[in-house]
């Protein structure tokens, strides 16, 4: 609690001297006598946003009491009751909200009961202040839906249904005020000191959401997750949290179209979800081009430069003194040099620490953008006359398969994104040293870029249920599961008896197999159900259909009903991906998305084979046409399924060698018979390992329409030898990724891009054709 006064009042030395001794802190802030209303008004601002500072008792003179500075002060924060808003409730009886005036409640408990009124008015500050930061009750308000046959588009649903005020939509679950940073009406980031408040709570179940090897069109995780939640939540009355991945702007305008799931079964306002949200990417790619920008100049000024005119440069004499700012600091402790003053430096000294000496063909940081651009995968830097000869090779991720999403998506605290970002290797020295972010002195400049992206963004679904969405996709070239972080803020604000439902990306072979072994080694987190996503247009391609191609008429076989096919992907390509998912030890709830064009023979054959392959449910999914209601049925089976035990375990130790753990997901996770690496591959192991780096668990780059390395392979794929071509480290995230064949991370635009359909009317602002 702060104490914000003028006058040295009795009552605050009072304070001041009860209040440790029922836990409570104090701060008092004194203020000049002559101070003015808009310097009060400033300093309760600044209290109002603090969330560390869960109360504010005024001290002040009458005459500084006035409307404005009254009114200034946040209800929720107003200890002493006397904001008018409060003073209202009161009056009116209402005293369910805000705080009750301490100072009128004592006054009533001293008349009953004849005890020490300043010790009562401190103790029933400190009880409600306990009483703010306890876990509290779900209070939601869903969303009425009333589904059209034919069903609409998807912008067209998400327009029709007008979202609950993001801070309403907060409050109902349990937030308060001061956790939430709003982002206009309809979305808003939440701060990570809910989990300081929280930290006591048991957390709910948590249901992982992954896939059969899909189709180029996907299959609809995201759809089933979105309808998994409004049926929990909306129907069932059970606590539930959908935690989705942000959309890349690369298949937004690309191949795929939007990412907020469809029909029924959306995040709203859809056209917000999919464009921009509240900047996360966008905040990736200037921090990553800022590395790449560092690295580039630094190697110009150390080609170009003395010792001694280098290091005049990164320690300027400023009024006469040099000082070394911190993180060169701590780069000096990093080369055993314990020196603090600039000027007691020996020459050799000085060199080693100006020079970092990158060896321009190892550097391995790339830049990115979010944006499908084939002709960026390779380019060359340094032409022009003012970068004197300094030309080299380089290229362009997307953005999504930046170090730094991935850093974003596993850290568990801002201290520990700041670490990750220090720690990223960017190149190697000629000496053969590996070259970080905190080398190049940019690492806090990172954090500042980051600081805001680290707060998963609260929206909700089409029923007025909860979702946050943080962290990006690309389960193929990344690790491709939404944030640690927003899975557990939601796991503590559903309580015990809720479920946090998280999205992998693509098939289970990919975005399952990282989620378990890379993303929960991090979080500690371990889930109780896998719901694996099928759809019989997937398992008719996977048992012997034709190919599918994007923006191509759908054959026949996937149109008309086929059995035989059916039964030849549930044989294959689903039994593989369920027991992919029980050498985790988790159990399976298969949940078949259903289409329009899907039989009742298909659906109920679907539904049986699933069984007999090893899931412990299966149940056809009727979300996109129905909403939640059209998922009770997966809803009924999930939590029955979450009640069981699970022997959850970890594919691999992560101590075995680099070589053996790739070598252990190649074998058992997508059915090869060994590795095959390339020279390079294995100059690259070797190096990573003799650097220390072999401990760290592995992120697979490989196709995600094919178990194999092969995308037109389809089924389960046996016989053959996976080819690894590269391998690079992702230090700062925390694994090593191997890049399986041909497989790039910068992908290209189709012939007839998505963009296509996309347009703005100039009058209403309205989107259209986004999906």
């Amino acid at each position: 609690m702060r104490i914000l006064s003028i006058l040295p009042f009795q009552t605050v030395n009072t304070l001041t001297s009860v209040c440790p001794q029922i836990g409570l802190n104090i701060t008092q802030i004194c203020l000049a006598k002559e101070c003015s209303e808009d310097e009060i008004v400033e300093e309760l601002l600044k209290l109002n946003e603090d969330p560390r500072v869960h109360g504010v008792y005024l001290h002040l003179p009458p005459a500084s009491l006035t409307s404005r500075v009254l009114n200034t002060l946040k209800p929720e924060k107003d200890v002493n009751g006397i904001s008018d808003l409060n003073m209202g409730r009161l009056v009116r009886g209402d005293l369910s909200k805000g705080f009750v005036p301490p100072v009128a409640s004592a006054v009533l408990d001293l008349l009953e009961n004849h005890g020490e009124f300043q010790r009562m008015e401190i103790s029933l500050i400190g009880r409600r202040w306990l009483q703010e930061q306890q876990y509290r009750p779900w209070q939601l308000r869903s969303l009425k839906l009333q589904p059209l046959t034919p069903v609409p588009s998807d912008i067209e649903i998400s327009r029709a249904q007008t979202p609950k005020p993001v801070d309403q939509l907060a409050e109902e679950i349990g937030l308060l005020p001061e956790e939430l940073e709003a982002y206009g009406r309809s979305k808003a980031k939440v701060r990570l000191s809910l989990l300081d408040r929280l930290h006591a709570q048991p957390d709910g179940k948590y249901v992982l959401v992954a896939g059969i090897t899909p189709t180029p069109l996907g299959e609809g995780k995201s759809t089933v997750t979105i309808g998994l939640v409004q049926a929990l939540s909306a129907h069932l009355k059970l606590n539930s949290f959908a935690c989705l991945r942000q959309p890349s702007q690369g298949p937004t305008f690309g191949v795929k179209g939007g990412a907020a799931g469809g029909g029924y079964a959306q995040v709203i306002p859809m056209e917000e979800f999919n464009l921009h949200l509240t900047g996360d990417i966008h905040a990736i790619t200037a921090a990553n081009n800022l590395v790449a920008a560092a690295i580039d100049a630094r190697m110009l000024h150390e080609a170009t430069q003395s010792d001694k005119a280098l290091f005049s440069r990164l320690v300027p004499s400023v009024n006469g003194v040099r000082r070394f700012s911190p993180i060169q600091i701590s780069r000096l402790n990093r080369l055993g040099i314990n020196k603090t003053d600039p000027a007691s430096l020996t020459p050799e000294e000085i060199s080693t620490f100006v020079r970092l000496d990158l060896d321009p063909s190892k550097i391995t940081w790339q830049r990115v953008l979010d944006t499908n651009d084939r002709f960026l995968r390779k380019i060359t830097v340094g032409q022009a006359s003012t970068e004197k000869g300094q030309i080299r090779e380089t290229g362009f991720d997307i953005a999504v398969a930046s170090e730094i999403m991935a850093i974003l998506a596993l850290a568990d605290s801002l201290e520990d994104m700041k670490n990750r970002l220090a720690r990223m290797v960017v190149g190697t020295s000629r000496s053969g040293e590996p070259v970080t972010a905190e080398d190049l002195g940019v690492s806090g400049a990172l954090a500042v870029l980051m600081k805001d992206a680290i707060k998963p963004t609260l929206m909700q679904t089409l029923e007025g249920t909860p979702v946050f969405v943080h962290a990006g996709p690309f389960a193929n070239i990344a690790h491709g599961n939404s944030s640690v972080l927003a899975d557990k803020l939601a796991l503590k604000l559903v309580g015990r008896d809720g479920f946090v439902v998280t999205e992998a990306g693509f098939g289970a072979d990919i975005g399952m197999e990282k989620f378990f072994n890379i993303k929960c080694r991090a979080s500690g987190l371990r889930p109780n159900v896998v719901v694996l996503v099928a759809t019989v247009r997937a398992l008719k391609m996977h048992g012997g259909g034709p190919n599918v191609s994007a923006g191509a008429p759908l054959p026949r076989e996937y149109i008309d009903e086929n059995l035989s096919l059916v039964a030849g992907g549930c044989h294959s390509n689903l039994r593989k991906q369920i027991q992919i998912a029980h050498l985790f030890g988790v159990p399976v709830v298969v949940a078949l998305n259903v289409f329009r064009t899907d039989t009742q023979a298909e659906i109920d054959l679907v539904c049986q084979l699933a069984k007999e392959c090893g899931a412990s449910d299966a149940v056809p999914c009727h979300h996109w046409a129905q909403g939640g209601r059209g998922s009770l049925e997966l809803a009924q089976a999930v939590n029955e399924a979450a009640s069981r035990p699970s022997n959850f375990q970890f594919l691999y130790n992560k101590e075995m060698p680099i070589v053996e753990k790739i070598r252990t997901i190649a074998k058992k996770v997508y059915g090869a018979d060994d590795i095959k690496l390339s020279p390079e591959a294995e100059a690259k192991i070797d190096y990573y390992s003799q650097q220390g780096y072999g401990s760290l668990p592995i992120c697979m780059a490989k196709t995600h329409l094919s178990l194999s390395h092969m995308p037109d392979k389809k089924g389960a794929p046996t016989g053959f030898v996976l080819p690894i071509r590269d391998v690079r480290a992702s230090i700062g995230a925390g694994f090593v990724y191997p890049l399986v064949g041909t497989m790039s991370t910068m992908p290209g635009l189709p012939t007839r891009p998505c963009f296509y359909d996309i347009d703005l009317d100039p009058v209403t602002e309205e989107i259209t054709g986004l999906f």
